[in-house]
């Protein structure tokens, strides 16, 4: 799928906060890192994993060894896997109901630590996207980063459904926090979960949410949008942001087009009706739709992600489009 990047000047460039910065997989906004215009501000308590990260990002990028939280000492819970340690105890009584969780939360050791408000590092300026995984901790980090929030436009955050941690903050918690913060919830972004012990479905103990005869939503990537009710409130400059995270991110044509559609009613650009007749043709921006391979979606790297859109939604997207006349 093409990027609505090229559609605004080389200067648009955002501004990425990742809390919980392992690399576990491929990050949401790696296109925007591979475009070049994006810079990432990090925290991953890890001393060796975010000194990899500084190693593999590189400037402008910058990573910090910081526990997020409320500024107060915590104890981090130690796992036997490294991904699933977290401020909170794990609730083994919980996860043994479930296929293939205690065995990966296994507590092996207590170390007190040291949290940072985000609200006190003077790093965080103007924030366009939060990605927060910290394992249970997201809504402290929240509560004590008000600087971030006031400036964000999307927010993917990691969130329970089921107390997998001992006393954690559940999604209505951080739904209703962020909802009063001025965003609004607008879709999932990858869910997970696990079967009732003893069944094992197809042989495989990680099978789960969304696969037929195993529905208990564990946790997911629950994405937040500045409330698209007051767009008129943002600058040009955040219309424009605003936009290229619901496309590019999201793959949120609906809402991208509404971004364009307020910041045309101000600048009288017409990149909405622009975007609008680009998603019929399926063409990345600049292409020629009558020419020969016009609409034909460039060859991906064997690494894609499944989440990437494919060949095939491009074109199921010709003709889908359209607005009232």
């Amino acid at each position: 799928m093409w990027s609505l990047l090229p559609y605004f000047a080389e200067d648009l460039r955002l501004t990425v906060l990742d809390v919980g910065a392992a690399l576990v997989e491929r990050p949401p906004y790696q296109s925007l890192v591979d475009a070049g215009r994006v810079q990432i501000l990090g925290f991953e308590p890890d001393a060796a994993e975010c000194e990899r990260l500084n190693q593999q990002f590189g400037a402008p990028h910058r990573f910090f060894p910081v526990f997020a939280g409320d500024g107060q000492r915590a104890t981090f819970h130690e796992t036997n896997w490294g991904p699933t340690g977290s401020l909170y105890e794990p609730n083994t009584p919980i996860l043994e109901m479930f296929q293939n969780l205690a065995e990966l939360m296994t507590p092996v050791a207590q170390h007190p630590v040291q949290t940072t408000r985000l609200d006190d590092l003077a790093e965080i300026d103007d924030i366009d996207y939060i990605k927060i995984d910290v394992q249970g901790s997201e809504l402290a980090v929240f509560q004590n980063a008000s600087r971030a929030l006031s400036g964000a436009l999307l927010i993917q955050t990691e969130v329970e459904f089921v107390e997998m941690y001992k006393g954690q903050p559940m999604f209505a918690d951080v739904d209703t926090f962020l909802r009063g913060a001025g965003f609004q919830f607008h879709t999932f972004s990858g869910a997970g979960g696990r079967a009732f012990k003893p069944m094992v479905i197809n042989g495989n103990v990680d099978v789960g949410t969304l696969n037929a005869g195993a529905r208990q939503f564990l946790w997911a990537d629950a994405c937040y949008v500045r409330d698209w009710k007051y767009l008129d409130a943002l600058s040009d400059d955040k219309l424009a942001k605003y936009a290229v995270l619901m496309h590019d991110l999201l793959q949120s044509f609906d809402l991208a087009h509404l971004a364009l559609m307020v910041l045309d009613r101000r600048t009288g650009r017409g990149l909405a009706e622009r975007y609008m007749r680009q998603l019929g043709e399926g063409s990345a921006p600049g292409a020629d739709p009558a020419a020969p391979d016009a609409g034909r979606e460039p060859a991906q790297p064997a690494d894609r992600p499944e989440s990437a859109p494919s060949a095939s939604l491009v074109s199921r997207l010709r003709g889908m489009f359209s607005t009232p006349r």
